[in-house]
C-alpha cells in the first residue's frame, strides 16, 4: 500500500483530492437545490459556517461550492456574514499559523526555482515597490479561493502586521471574495 509519508507534498495532494471532489459533489443539481431551499435563518447560519471554512485550506472548495450554489436573497448580507465566518477563521490561522500546511510551505519556499526567483526580485525591484506587491500578493491570496494559510502566513512571517490591522484586512478582502463567489 502507498503511504503518504512517500510524497514530498501529501497535504497538497490531499487538497487537490478535495478540490476535484467538492467539484463533483457541487456539480451534482440535488445539492445545489438543497442549499437554494434552505429557510433564511439556516441559511445565513449555513453562510456564517462556510464562512470559517473558506480560510481554511482543506475545506475552502466545499465552500466555494457552497457559495456558488446558494443563491442568497441579500448578497450583500450573505457576504459580510460569510466575511465575519472567514475573519474568525483568519483570526485563528493567525495565531495558531504553526499548524495546518506550515510546514510543507516552508519547504516549496526552500524550492530552488523560488529561490532563484526572489533573488531576481530583490535585484530588480525597489524596497516600497516589493512592499506594495507582497500586500497585493497577500490580498490576492486571502480574497481568492486559495487557502488563506498561504496569505495569513506571509502576513505573519514576512510582515509586523498587527491583529487589528489583519482583522480589518481579513474581513475586507475576504467579504469581497464571498461577494464575488454568491456572483457567480
Amino acid at each position: 500500500m502507498l503511504s503518504l509519508h512517500k510524497f514530498k507534498y501529501p497535504k497538497i495532494t490531499i487538497l487537490i483530492i478535495i478540490i476535484f471532489a467538492a467539484y463533483i459533489i457541487f456539480s451534482n443539481a440535488n445539492i445545489g437545490n438543497f442549499f437554494i431551499g434552505l429557510e433564511k435563518n439556516n441559511k445565513l447560519l449555513a453562510t456564517f459556517v462556510f464562512g470559517l471554512f473558506f480560510s481554511f485550506g482543506f475545506t475552502t472548495p466545499i465552500a466555494v461550492g457552497f457559495f456558488i450554489v446558494s443563491q442568497p436573497e441579500n448578497i450583500i448580507l450573505s457576504a459580510v456574514i460569510g466575511g465575519i465566518g472567514a475573519l474568525i477563521g483568519d483570526i485563528l490561522i493567525f495565531s495558531f499559523f504553526r499548524l495546518s500546511l506550515k510546514d510543507e510551505f516552508l519547504r516549496l519556499s526552500r524550492n530552488s526555482i523560488l529561490v532563484k526567483g526572489e533573488a531576481i526580485i530583490k535585484k530588480s525591484l525597489s524596497k516600497y515597490i516589493k512592499i506594495y506587491l507582497l500586500y497585493a500578493l497577500i490580498g490576492l491570496v486571502i480574497s481568492s479561493p486559495l487557502p488563506d494559510e498561504i496569505g495569513i502566513l506571509m502576513l505573519a512571517g514576512l510582515t509586523r502586521v498587527k491583529l487589528d490591522k489583519l482583522i480589518i484586512l481579513s474581513f475586507l478582502l475576504n467579504t469581497i471574495g464571498i461577494f464575488i463567489l454568491l456572483n457567480l
